[in-house]
């Protein structure tokens, strides 16, 4: 029979083996949520464009993705159904300044199941504006946390102020989204802050 610390050992490198072969299971699916993708279901038009509209697009095991836009602002929910989506607190996490999305949702999958999910948004800075008047963008990636539980932002990560924003944010989601309670959590800004996650949390 083993001794205690023998024994404490060898539980030790299996709860190790374990965990890393769980990190070596999660990995990347790509979805899109440009327009050809989605299915426009509202939208009110001023002066000929679209003032508001809100799309849903395709996610991966069965997930829907509600784009909305309205007065360009963006806000991105998920839900098993686009009526689900709506009553997320995604839905009304949104951001002062005018800001859009780029069209790849990252969604990080463990065992076929995605937990949580990151995508790229550009948050318009009227103090730095270009030889046009027109402010410029400012990058930052967003993760998300999925169901099972409610769906809301975990984190921010300043896509300029970190060379390697995107493993940044791989981490993040990986560490951080399922243990993350939105009714109580705060987001956090991940990695060095920039002008980015500085905008972002000064509209919060």
């Amino acid at each position: 029979m083993p001794r205690l610390p023998a024994l404490a050992a060898a539980l030790a490198i299996l709860l190790a083996a374990t965990s890393f072969a769980a990190a070596d299971n999660i990995g990347s699916v790509y979805t899109s949520t440009a327009d050809k993708d989605c299915r426009k279901v509202s939208n009110l038009k001023l002066d000929g464009d679209d003032y508001a509209a809100e799309r849903t697009c395709h996610g991966p095991a069965g997930l829907v993705v509600v784009k909305s836009e309205d007065d360009l602002r963006e806000t991105i929910t998920v839900g098993r159904s686009a009526s689900a989506a709506d009553k997320e607190p995604a839905a009304s996490q949104g951001f002062g300044p005018f800001n859009s999305t780029t069209n790849t949702i990252e969604w990080r999958v463990l065992a076929g199941k995605p937990f949580a999910m990151i995508q790229r948004w550009h948050i318009a800075d009227d103090d730095d504006p270009e030889k046009n008047g027109r402010p410029k963008s400012k990058q930052m990636l967003v993760v998300t946390r999925l169901p099972p539980g409610a769906v809301c932002h975990v984190a921010y990560i300043d896509v300029t102020a970190n060379p390697q924003a995107n493993e940044i944010a791989r981490k993040a989601a990986d560490e951080l989204a399922r243990g993350f309670d939105c009714n109580t959590g705060k987001v956090s800004v991940i990695g060095t802050d920039g002008r980015a996650t500085a905008l972002a949390m000064a509209s919060r």
